[in-house]
C-alpha cells in the first residue's frame, strides 16, 4: 500500500485534447478563458491545473508554444497553482513537440504516459467503436522523456491506464531516471484501458512502491466514483472538463471549478482537508516555484 496523506490534493484538468464547447460550452479555448477557469478552480480548492493548450479560433488542441506560454504565464501571474503540462498534447503531435513543453517551460509537473495502447471513443450502448488511434508511448519515449523531466526539475505524473503501463514504470525505474518518490495517476474508463472497479483499484495499489503517492482520474462516471473511493484511503483526486463534462447525472458542469468544489466536498466527507498549492508542493516533493 502506498503512502497516505491527511490532506487531499485536487487537480483540475481544464480542457484536454478532445472535449469541445458543443459538448459543454464551459470548455476553455482562449488564454483568458483558461486563466479565468484556473482562478475559479483555485478558489474552489484545486492545488494543480493540468493544461492542454487549444487553438483559440478552432478549439482544437495545439502544440503552439506561444499559445501555451500565454496560458501558463497568465495562470502563474494570477494564482499560486502548480502547473502540470500535458506531454500528450493531442492527435498528430510529434515526439519532439510533445516533450518541447517541458524543455521550454520547465513546469513543476508534467504528464508522462507509460505505455502504447488502443485509445478509443465508443458507443457504450451499442458497443461500437466510433473513433480510435494507437497512442504511442514506447520504452524509448518513456526513458527519454523521464530524463528530460529530471534535467528540467519537472516531476513526472505517471499516467497509468492499465497494468502494462505500471509494470513498464517499475522496469525502467531502476535506471534512476525518476524523481523519487514516484507519483501515479490512475486513469479509469478510457476505451482501451482499464475500467473503474474496487478490484482494479486494489490491484494498482498493491503493486506500486510503498512510498509512492497517487491520484485517481476517471472518464465520465468514473470521475467521481474514483474520487469517492480514493478519498477515504489516502489518495488524491483529479477532476475537470478534460475527463467529464458533467457534475452530476444529467447536469453539465458550469466549469472544472464546480467539479473541484464537489471533490472538496467528497474530501470533507472523508474527514480530510484540501491541500493548498504550497502544501501539495511539499507532499509531492516538487521544486520551489
Amino acid at each position: 500500500m502506498a503512502v497516505k496523506h491527511d490532506k487531499v490534493i485536487i487537480t483540475a484538468a481544464l480542457a484536454g485534447a478532445a472535449t469541445m464547447k458543443h459538448q459543454n460550452p464551459n470548455v476553455p479555448y482562449t488564454r483568458d478563458e483558461f486563466v479565468s477557469e484556473a482562478v475559479k478552480c483555485y478558489e474552489a480548492g484545486a492545488s494543480i491545473v493540468h493544461i492542454h493548450a487549444r487553438d483559440p479560433e478552432t478549439g482544437l488542441p495545439t502544440a503552439d508554444l506561444d499559445i501555451l506560454g500565454a496560458i501558463v504565464e497568465g495562470i502563474r501571474n494570477e494564482t499560486p497553482l502548480i502547473i502540470n503540462l500535458s506531454t500528450a498534447i493531442g492527435i498528430g503531435a510529434t515526439k519532439e513537440q510533445r516533450i518541447s513543453v517541458v524543455e521550454t517551460f520547465k513546469p513543476e509537473m508534467a504528464s508522462l504516459n507509460t505505455n502504447s495502447m488502443n485509445f478509443a471513443v465508443g458507443d457504450w450502448k451499442e458497443h461500437k467503436v466510433l473513433y480510435e488511434i494507437v497512442f504511442e508511448n514506447t520504452f524509448e519515449m518513456l526513458v527519454s522523456y523521464a530524463n528530460t523531466m529530471r534535467e528540467c526539475g519537472t516531476k513526472p505524473e505517471l499516467e497509468i491506464y492499465d497494468m502494462g503501463g505500471l509494470y513498464n514504470v517499475l522496469f525502467v525505474r531502476h535506471q534512476g531516471i525518476f524523481e523519487e518518490p514516484l507519483h501515479f495517476q490512475f486513469v479509469w474508463g478510457v476505451l482501451g484501458g482499464m475500467p473503474f472497479s474496487p478490484r482494479n483499484f486494489a490491484l494498482f495499489l498493491d503493486t506500486i512502491p510503498e512510498d509512492a503517492t497517487w491520484s485517481t482520474c476517471g472518464v465520465g462516471p468514473a470521475q467521481f466514483a474514483g474520487a469517492m473511493y480514493a478519498a477515504p484511503i489516502g489518495g488524491h483526486i483529479r477532476v475537470g472538463l478534460e475527463d467529464n463534462i458533467w457534475v452530476s447525472k444529467g447536469k453539465l458542469a458550469e466549469g472544472s471549478w464546480e467539479q473541484v468544489k464537489k471533490a472538496a466536498e467528497i474530501a470533507k466527507l472523508a474527514d480530510r482537508e484540501v491541500a493548498t498549492p504550497d502544501e501539495a508542493r511539499e507532499m509531492l516533493n516538487l521544486k520551489k516555484r
